[in-house]
């Protein structure tokens, strides 16, 4: 059976030899596009266009036209091509897809059995569209409907995919279309003939050809998900690019849900009005029989929909099955067995896992939220979040404060021995309790700040420390630094905030939240923002240069992607705290061994 995809949604491709149809109700042109596993082209020699039609594996037409096949093998591509795009654009300067029909795309293998069709809707102003996607994914290769179009044209559209050629390219493009088409229109040149007309029967043929029936294909297993099946040098760069990857093909396939929904209900609307609108039909079954027609249409395109995000949901669910306990340190939970015999590592992992994301049709299914270190960005964990209803002020506290230390711990135990350090601002000593877990191992550079002339204190060596760093950067020596100069990055915890803090202090923090991370000072807040709301506007650069965390589930991850709110889960050890602490406890003794 076809599958019918809206935009968004992937499907897996049962054969690698591939027919690609193209209707449209004007001439187009097509392309495609070779990409690296993020869909970028490095170079001119990796877009088929009218002018050069073949790549390996990739053949396309080589005029525009309102019906295109492009062919292809997707054996003979590079092991380096991990996605063909498919693009199409208007010949005319002034051309919009709004103005025509949409386009359709349907993908055959190449005995022309359909697997999937795509119908380009919504499109307006655009004269370029990204159709379609072939890409690589766990062994096998899938088709994705993307429909992503651009009102300023090709030019447009190859920049995005990282062609530093674009405009030149879509030139090209253009002008190949156009001397294709030249061509078509014009009259055959004809021959002199001394014979007559030729037959082109074949001798050995006694009739039409009888067609043959052709074999029915026969579906193809699912792979066996594995941990690491991504691009990559390294095991962790390969697990890092299958975790997003994961995170990718959940936001996709869960915008198709939403988008097949949505289609669904206003079409159910407007077919049940036009029922409504029509004086006969609300008198006898006519009209009922009309509304039943549009319940069950919208019924049948939702259930085709659900099960397409059923069947998307079990294979990620089966892939983070397999990819969470094969996850190093750095971004596995904190009940995975990889930390218990936990060693320094000797370099510095690709990223940190701050907690899980997940999305409300598919609850079940945690996506670890991976960052890249060193880390671009501050941290603010919300000790005023109510979403898990705790209602009592020190509890939430309490627990925003747990949940800074347990990234505090995981920061020093995947950093190499020497190459990283907190110290901690707790101006009344409100946090002894859960910062205990850090003090009693003696991993803090110093006892915590007290008071707002320790809070000034630290401040203004950390400020100094920014500046002579940024200094030495600028100039280009930074082997100009003091001798015994601690190079090791430095992680600011402050709990509590604004406590203990006046303008001065206020001014100190900003400036290192904006320009610590550059210089190897990385700020971690726990606070409440409610408690600075005296400062107005003053400190509204300060929230938006900090990745926000919660110390309970809350949907605040905004992606702007495809419009989804993610809901972020703090990483936290298990009760009890014993991993925590063997894990600091092999951080402190491996820095008294190093000394």
């Amino acid at each position: 059976m076809v599958a019918e995809l809206v935009r968004g949604q992937n499907h897996p491709l049962p054969r690698t030899r591939l027919e690609i149809l193209i209707s449209a109700e004007v001439p187009v042109l097509v392309a495609a596009a070779l990409g690296d596993e993020g869909g970028r082209v490095h170079d001119g020699h990796g877009i088929a266009h009218h002018g050069t039609p073949v790549l390996p594996g990739i053949e396309v037409p080589r005029a525009a036209a309102a019906e295109h096949c492009l062919s292809a093998d997707l054996r003979e591509l590079s092991e380096a091509v991990h996605r063909v795009t498919v693009l199409l654009a208007l010949p005319g300067m002034a051309a919009r897809f709004g103005a025509t029909a949409a386009p359709r795309a349907t993908v055959t293998d190449a005995d022309g059995t359909e697997i999937v069709c795509f119908t380009l809707a919504g499109l307006d102003a655009e004269s370029a569209v990204v159709a379609l996607e072939l890409y690589r994914r766990q062994g096998g290769w899938k088709v994705r409907a993307v429909g992503q179009g651009y009102a300023e044209g090709l030019t447009a559209l190859l920049a995005d995919l990282g062609l530093s050629g674009a405009s030149e390219m879509a030139e090209a493009t253009h002008e190949a279309g156009r001397l294709g088409a030249a061509r078509a229109a014009a009259p055959p040149k004809a021959r002199p003939s001394e014979h007559g007309p030729v037959d082109y029967t074949h001798p050995g043929r006694q009739g039409p050809p009888q067609p043959q029936p052709q074999p029915q294909p026969q579906p193809q297993p699912q792979p066996q998900p594995i941990a690491g099946d991504a691009p990559g040098w390294s095991m962790e760069e390969r697990l890092y690019n299958q975790v997003w990857g994961m995170f990718e093909d959940l936001a996709r396939s869960t915008a198709a849900l939403r988008s097949a929904a949505d289609f669904a209900a206003a079409r159910l609307d407007r077919e049940l009005d036009e029922a409504l609108a029509d004086p006969r039909a609300r008198i006898g079954g006519a009209g009922e029989a009309a509304r039943e027609t549009a319940r069950a249409k919208h019924d049948e395109l939702m259930g085709r929909a659900q099960a397409a995000h059923d069947r998307d949901l079990a294979q990620l669910t089966a892939e983070a099955e397999a990819v969470e306990p094969a996850l190093p340190p750095a971004y596995a939970r904190w009940d995975s067995p990889v930390w218990h015999g936990h060693r320094m590592p000797a370099e510095l992992p690709r990223a940190v896992r701050l907690g899980d994301l997940h999305l409300p049709e598919s609850a079940s299914l945690r996506i670890p939220m991976l960052v890249r270190l060193p880390l671009e960005r501050g941290l603010w964990v919300d000790s005023g979040a109510t979403q898990a209803g705790f209602t009592d002020s020190a509890e939430r506290r309490r627990l925003a404060l747990e949940v800074a230390v347990a990234l505090a711990a995981r920061l020093l135990a995947v950093h190499p021995v020497g190459e990283f350090s907190v110290e901690v601002i707790d101006p009344a000593g409100a946090g002894a309790g859960p910062l205990g877990a850090l003090t009693r191992t003696g991993v803090l550079t110093g006892p915590p700040s007290r008071g707002t002339a320790g809070v000034a204190q630290a401040l203004e060596s950390l400020t100094r420390r920014v500046d002579l760093v940024r200094m030495a950067i600028g100039g280009g020596a930074t082997e100009a630094l003091p001798d015994g100069f601690d190079t090791a990055r430095r992680l600011l915890m402050v709990n509590d905030f604004p406590q203990g803090f006046d303008d001065r202090a206020l001014t100190r923090l900003r400036f290192l939240a904006d320009e610590g991370p550059a210089a190897g000072v990385h700020l971690l807040l726990v606070a409440d923002r409610a408690d600075a709301g005296e400062y107005g506007p003053l400190l509204d650069p300060l929230w938006r240069s900090l990745t926000r965390l919660t110390p309970s589930p809350d949907d605040h991850f905004a992606d702007p992607w495809v419009g989804h709110a993610w809901t972020f889960e703090p990483s936290l050890p298990p009760q009890g705290g014993a991993v925590l602490q063997q894990v600091l406890g092999v951080v402190s003794a491996a820095r008294i061994k190093g000394k």
